[in-house]
């Protein structure tokens, strides 16, 4: 597997890519955003690790750039640690966060678990014999197989398959999941639903979650 790595201090990349490598996985190091994000809209990769400091952006505006075009999983890596900055990270579409300094070992683990979630290990139970849509461990399964959500996007796609087939509005979905309302954050629901549907079509269902032009969204189950 692929992972991509953005951050500008060598020592702790170093570090990482040591860690990584030495389990067998292929790692990509950038110390921009630029640089990092121009990679990443060239080529697959199954992770990011990215730093919140970069001497050339945001790690948070990077963070929203990717999720326009990937719903690859993101760790944010940063020295800050306020509780504010990681209710934020995780809400504009991140996975994880992790603050600097950080244990080697504990890294690695939450890489492992996150692919983990991506890509689900396969099992000798009959997926036929399972709903088809399963909400499990805040993620929601198609056929057995995790789509890997982040929090926000389990809360989105759990309240539009509870209120099927209502149409809801930006504003209605913002109030059931209980998303900050600040001014212009309505708009980021299209950004969490494209999210979402980039990661349905992994498995062909990414119909069912529709869209009411001028209206909002629902769900309708036509995989």
């Amino acid at each position: 597997m692929t992972i991509v790595i953005i951050e500008d201090e060598p020592a702790i990349a170093d570090t990482l890519v040591h860690i990584l490598e030495m389990d067998g996985f292929d790692v990509h190091w950038f110390t921009t955003a630029g640089a990092g994000c121009e990679y990443l809209q060239q080529h697959p990769a199954d992770l990011l690790i990215l730093d919140v400091g970069l001497p050339d952006g945001n790690g948070f505006d990077v963070c929203k750039q990717l999720r326009q075009f990937s719903a690859i999983p993101i760790i944010f890596l940063t020295a800050r640690s306020d509780e504010i900055d990681r209710v934020v990270g995780l809400e504009i579409g991140a996975d994880d966060y992790v603050t600097k300094p950080f244990s080697p070992r504990e890294m690695l683990a939450r890489v492992k678990l996150r692919l983990k979630k991506l890509h689900p290990p396969l099992t000798s139970v009959a997926t036929e014999q399972a709903p088809k849509w399963q909400a499990k461990n805040f993620d929601y399964y198609y056929k057995g197989a995790a789509l890997g959500l982040t929090a926000l996007e389990f809360k989105l796609l759990d309240v539009l398959i509870t209120h099927t087939p209502r149409v809801l509005s930006r504003a209605q979905l913002l109030d059931a999941t209980q998303a900050p309302a600040d001014c212009g954050y309505e708009r980021n629901i299209d950004s969490h639903i494209k999210a979402i549907r980039v990661k349905m079509k992994r498995y062909n269902c990414a119909e069912s979650l529709k869209t009411k032009r001028g209206f909002g969204y629902y769900f309708e189950d036509m995989a």
